[in-house]
């Protein structure tokens, strides 16, 4: 069988750095390759969150991270679409 996602309208926020949405919090890693990655937690566990991932805030109001090559084939602005 096959499926198509609802059309659901979503709150997206992209994250670059700490205080860009409340929910990513500090990452602590000893490995120098890790600063400036976030930490989110979401329904299926813990995520890294990377500059340039978005926060997505489901319609539950969980969170969880979308990398930006996902979300831009998954989702458009509704900002910018005539109703």
């Amino acid at each position: 069988m096959r499926f198509r996602k609802k059309p659901v309208e979503i709150e997206a926020t992209q994250w670059f750095k700490m205080g860009d949405h409340p929910a990513v919090t500090a990452f602590f890693s000893h490995d120098p390759e890790n600063i400036g990655y976030g930490w989110i937690k979401t329904l299926e566990g813990g995520h890294i969150v990377t500059p340039g991932d978005w926060i997505i805030t489901g319609v539950k109001g969980e969170h969880y991270p979308c990398k930006p090559d996902i979300f831009e084939m998954t989702y458009d602005a509704i900002d910018h679409i005539q109703r």
